[in-house]
């Protein structure tokens, strides 16, 4: 009698976490170092739902500190009427659903509506993590059959949700299909899951998405406190692996709109392999408000910075202007005059300089 052999399968951690995350008030309820209003987080949660995994979770020290408040629901978020829905306009330029083509040689293509952790600011909280908006995989074919017919595309961002959501083997599907594109020069792939899921990047994933080089990997850590040694080691892998990797932070009020704290996350980005990128302004995003600071804010933020630390570590500072208009960097006024000869300067601690061209 032959004797049968059970394959066990085993639960990635990554998906396990996902599995315990905290989605409704009586499981945030039930966590003693959180202390919550239910209602007001029952209310919020059924316009933009919640789901916070154990891994970011822990990360909470104290209340109302900078990593509860990017993911802790608020009651502001549906008290506040001021902003859009879609402040990017990005469905105005989205020729086929879930793709977004507003610069000339490059689209935006959504694959994933689901996040490791639903950030309270999220300029698409329109779409994230509801059930009816999810990405199928004949959206994703069309998408990519319209990148296919149009030559001028030359590079493909894959967004969401978080592309890295995705199994494997579902990610690889749509990898493959964009890289028989012969006009794709480079693909790129804009994931939080270095900062709040780190245990989903594994070795087989890296080992998956080196197979589709030139790949580049924007992530989004927007506080000291959410590097760690988990995300130390995600990064460190997809570094091995030959991906660049660039962080794209969003200034936000009582979280980071401090240089001092700002300059530290971009010194720690460093040490984990990941070049500083983007500052953004907040997006102008219906029931974010409470999020929002003043321009003025990280103009002082990007001059504690610039010329304070090495220059590695100095990120651009960027509105993504209302509408559709496009990223539009904000510099310091170091140049106070040109005259075609004798240029008049500022430098990083507002003394003054002149400078005259030899030529």
């Amino acid at each position: 009698m032959k004797q049968e052999i059970k394959q066990e399968i085993i639960t990635p951690l990554w998906e396990e976490l996902l599995r315990k995350s905290i989605v409704n008030e009586e499981q945030l309820s039930k966590i003693s170092k959180i202390n919550i209003k239910k209602e007001e987080i029952k209310q919020v949660i059924k316009n933009y739902p919640m789901s916070i995994n154990p891994y970011y979770l822990s990360l909470i020290k104290n209340e109302n500190d900078p990593i509860w408040k990017q993911c802790i629901p608020d009651i502001r978020e549906i008290e506040d009427e001021f902003g859009f829905e879609d402040p990017l306009n990005e469905e105005e330029n989205s020729p086929v659903y879930g793709l977004t083509h507003r610069y000339p040689d490059r689209v935006l293509l959504l694959i994933s509506n689901r996040c490791a952790m639903y950030c309270r600011f999220c300029t698409r909280k329109r779409k994230v993590g509801i059930a009816y908006k999810t990405m199928s995989r004949e959206n994703i074919l069309k998408g990519i059959e319209y990148i296919k017919q149009h030559k001028e595309i030359r590079d493909v961002i894959l967004s969401g949700g978080d592309p890295l959501l995705l199994k494997d083997l579902d990610i690889e599907f749509v990898l493959k299909k964009i890289r028989e594109i012969k006009h794709i020069e480079i693909i790129r792939i804009g994931t939080r899951v270095p900062c709040t899921l780190p245990q989903r990047i594994t070795k087989e994933l890296c080992n998956m998405l080196k197979k589709y080089h030139p790949l580049y990997i924007n992530t989004h850590f927007n506080h000291p406190d959410e590097i760690t040694e988990e995300s130390k080691r995600a990064c460190g892998l997809l570094a091995d692996s030959g991906i660049p990797l660039g962080n794209q932070t969003v200034l936000l009020n009582g979280v980071n709109d401090n240089p001092d704290v700002m300059k530290r996350l971009m010194q720690k980005l460093l040490t984990i392999r990941v070049k500083p990128y983007y500052i953004y302004q907040a997006d102008l995003t219906k029931g974010t408000n409470h999020f929002r600071t003043k321009v003025s804010d990280g103009i002082k933020v990007i001059k504690g910075i610039r010329g304070h630390t090495s220059g590695m570590c100095v990120p651009h500072f960027i509105i993504d202007a209302p509408g559709g208009g496009g990223k539009i960097p904000i510099l310091p006024d170091y140049l106070q005059s040109y005259d075609g000869k004798t240029i008049k300067l500022k430098n990083y601690r507002d003394l003054d300089y002149e400078y005259v061209d030899p030529y």
